[in-house]
């Protein structure tokens, strides 16, 4: 079965710093075009980044460009989420996404494209 697990979650101060990562299994990852999307209490899952599988074509959403920087490792069948100068608003829970397309450069703003979901890891930024 295709696992998605995302770590890397935790609490940090505004202005502050994380790394997240999802780990893939069961799937050609290399293959598959990845984002990440959050969802904070009360709200829509709204997306935050994506990325083709061969790492040419990345996409933000406006709220995070400039700040989050998304990447992936196709030896290690992980995809990574570079978050910097967190903000409150922030907070929320990060899902990542893995979406199996054919060509190389595809990626995808959508949650409804998306064929994979982990279970999400909860990052909180403080004022």
């Amino acid at each position: 079965q295709v696992q998605l697990v995302e770590s890397g979650g935790g609490l940090a101060q505004a202005g502050g710093f994380l790394r997240l990562s999802c780990a893939a299994s069961g799937l050609t990852f290399s293959r598959s075009a990845m984002g990440w999307f959050r969802q904070a209490p009360g709200k829509e899952r709204e997306f935050v980044a994506a990325i083709s599988w061969n790492t040419i074509n990345t996409y933000y959403a406006d709220s995070v460009k400039g700040r989050f920087t998304i990447s992936r490792d196709n030896a290690k069948n992980t995809v990574y989420l570079q978050k910097n100068n967190l903000k409150p608003e922030d907070t929320a829970l990060y899902y990542c996404a893995a979406d199996l397309v054919l060509s190389p450069g595809y990626y995808s703003d959508s949650e409804r494209t998306y064929d994979y979901w982990g279970p999400g890891t909860q990052v909180t930024v403080s004022s």
